[in-house]
């Protein structure tokens, strides 16, 4: 269990961790009693968001060169689906010399493009994929290592999720781009956020840039590093977090975001949560439409699996330019014109789409005073 809480508005939270860490640890764990014959109770494993977790094993059980065990699932206080389940890695000596990582019972199988994971793949996501290797070569030797991991739950937990229809068939995913499940009470969560907005403006920021999560985060660092001390997470309430913005004074705006999420604000939605509202495909395919008239993009776009997918079928030059002016007309009549607001739009698989007139300038870093001494 992780002991990690938050404290918001006099209640406090405790943190979980993702199905990514419980495999990295099972995985590590199975390997370590397999190299060393040694017996574990719990097992170490240091997570992306930089949290060393400290993790219960259960279920050993041991053969002729191969170790299996499981850690259980602990969402903390924003349960899910995967809460208590066990996620269990077999560790085995291979002949190849080499770390091999494989599915198996309750892991899904890609079948569609536009995932993080090529069609044919185990779902098991890029950042628990990192996590688990570096975990058991953490601990391996001269020989090779086989890890097979599974989630005999996972099949029965999928009925209950998206997954078949997103592409994902025969089990759910290995999930988590930190390794931390981060307690989300909504109205908890967006005090919390709009905290951070009020620390800006006691620190003199009249500009602010605003992004749903983790790939924004990592976007910026990439291409505005020197934005990086104005960045607020908006998570999904993008509509929220601007109000806040101009609360606090903010005159100036950038939002960041990946296309599947900044889509569905050139429609109106700004709680981005897929169980509020989605529509991003006929939100994509009208505008495309609308911007050059290609009905075969259109009904392929209507068709794609993700936005990563439906991007592949947009073609005309300058339509993210012009998607991105969609999402600030909407963002700057939701907040009735009282900041300017610039808007980057990208992709995992095709890194910037397109961006409003002056967000070239925030890129390049000659916004006027973004932050106060900046």
């Amino acid at each position: 269990m992780l002991s990690a809480t938050r404290y918001i508005n006099g209640k406090t939270y405790r943190y979980g961790y993702t199905t990514g860490s419980c495999a990295a640890a099972a995985a590590r764990a199975a390997a370590t009693m397999l190299v060393s014959g040694q017996e574990l109770t719990e097992v170490q494993l240091s997570t992306p968001a930089g949290v060393m977790l400290t993790l219960s094993i259960c279920d050993v059980e041991r053969g002729e060169e191969v170790v299996s065990c499981a850690v259980i699932k602990d969402s903390g206080d924003d349960p899910d689906v995967t809460n208590g389940i066990k996620v269990y890695a077999r560790a085995s000596f291979n002949t190849e010399n080499r770390l091999i990582i494989e599915g198996g019972t309750g892991i899904g199988r890609v079948t569609k493009k536009g995932l993080q994971v090529q069609v044919g793949s185990w779902a098991i996501n890029p950042t628990p994929m990192r996590m688990i290797t570096e975990a058991v070569q953490s601990v391996m030797d001269e020989r090779g290592i086989s890890i097979q991991l599974s989630i005999p739950e996972g099949v029965e937990i999928a009925k209950k999720t998206f997954n078949e229809r997103l592409g994902i068939v025969g089990g759910i995913s290995i999930l988590g781009t930190s390794g931390i499940v981060v307690p989300m009470s909504d109205e908890a969560f967006k005090e919390s956020l709009a905290l951070e907005v009020s620390m800006l403006k006691e620190k003199g920021c009249t500009g602010i840039v605003l992004t749903p999560g983790n790939y924004g985060q990592t976007f910026i660092a990439t291409h505005i590093p020197q934005a990086q001390d104005c960045v607020v997470t908006t998570s999904n309430f993008i509509g929220y977090m601007l109000h806040e913005a101009v609360r606090n004074g903010m005159t100036r705006v950038l939002l960041v975001g990946h296309i599947g999420k900044l889509v569905k604000v050139a429609g109106g939605i700004f709680h981005t949560h897929s169980s509020v509202a989605d529509g991003r495909n006929e939100i994509m395919a009208a505008h495309y439409m609308q911007y050059c008239g290609d009905a075969a993009a259109f009904s392929q776009i209507m068709k794609s699996n993700t936005s990563e997918e439906a991007i592949d079928y947009i073609t005309a030059p300058g339509f993210f330019d012009y998607l991105s002016t969609v999402i600030q007309r909407r963002c700057e009549e939701h907040i009735r014109h009282k900041a300017a607001i610039e808007v980057i739009v990208f992709s995992q698989d095709k890194g910037l789409l397109g961006k409003t007139v002056g967000a070239e300038e925030w890129m390049k870093g000659n916004d006027p005073k973004p932050l106060k001494g900046m």
